[in-house]
């Protein structure tokens, strides 16, 4: 207990460095580039997880790093990105067929499989026949961060196998389904706003899951198909209370800032 509450008083920086840590992060709609922010911190830093999970733009932000995009070429594309690089209607269970996103994966991503990323992958989906949420952690790459990327009625779902999948956020939005227990887990949640979510939904929470310390940046800007233009004040503000957070106390596992 004694080392537990010498470890709550520790800085974020020092907390991170003190032993190998895996890295979580939050489904969020459009929070990639929130994500982006955080990466690019720790990867300036030098403090490199050791396995990594996310849903939806969590998972998209954890597949590029696992696979070997630096955090400055994960900025770079995203920043880039034009609706025209995914906007595909057709008709279907969703608005967008999703051919032009998942065509934009598979030329970005440096390998093929999960089992080829420098480091264990795990992203969560919702499989629509089981009603569950369904961790991959093998297998085809692109087709595995599509489903998790998969937001329903914007997205029709994505098929892994003769299963449809979406969104994992849908059950998962921790992104953590996939992470084992016991790990040694740093976990960036992205700050839901949805009208569609009550105060009280288990969504809005940080993980209870012990020897987890949470990353909160709240009042971030909302991005969206139709505000991409925000992402780079995203990235900007993310990445540098990402970077303040690292001098700041966590306190009862939890730092958090406002931008």
């Amino acid at each position: 207990m004694c080392s537990e509450r010498l470890e709550q008083a520790d800085t974020l920086r020092a907390w991170l460095q003190r032993k190998p840590f895996a890295l979580g992060l939050s489904s969020g709609f459009f929070g990639f580039f929130a994500h982006a922010g955080l990466v690019t911190v720790l990867e300036d830093e030098h403090l490199l997880p050791d396995r990594l999970s996310g849903s939806s733009a969590g998972a998209l932000v954890a597949g590029f790093w696992a696979a070997g995009l630096p955090a400055a070429r994960i900025t770079e594309e995203l920043l880039a990105m034009r609706r025209r690089d995914f906007w595909d209607p057709w008709p279907g269970a969703g608005l967008l067929r999703g051919r032009r996103f998942r065509r934009r994966l598979e030329s970005l991503l440096p390998v093929e499989r999960f089992e080829q990323c420098r480091w264990p992958l795990a992203v969560s989906t919702y499989d629509l026949l089981a009603r569950r949420v369904r961790v991959l952690d093998s297998g085809p790459l692109a087709a595995g961060l599509h489903a998790s990327c998969a937001v329903p009625l914007l997205f029709q779902p994505a098929w892994i196998g003769r299963r449809p999948c979406v969104d994992g956020g849908v059950r998962d939005r921790h992104g953590l389904a996939g992470m084992p227990e016991g790990a040694r887990l740093f976990y960036h949640h992205l700050a839901s706003r949805s009208p569609w979510r009550s105060p009280d939904s288990p969504a809005l929470r940080l993980p209870a899951r012990p020897g987890t310390v949470s990353l909160v940046i709240d009042d971030l800007p909302r991005s969206g198909p139709f505000r991409l233009d925000e992402g780079p004040r995203i990235h900007r503000l993310a990445s540098t209370a990402a970077r303040c957070a690292l001098d700041r106390p966590v306190i009862d596992g939890v730092v958090r800032l406002s931008v």
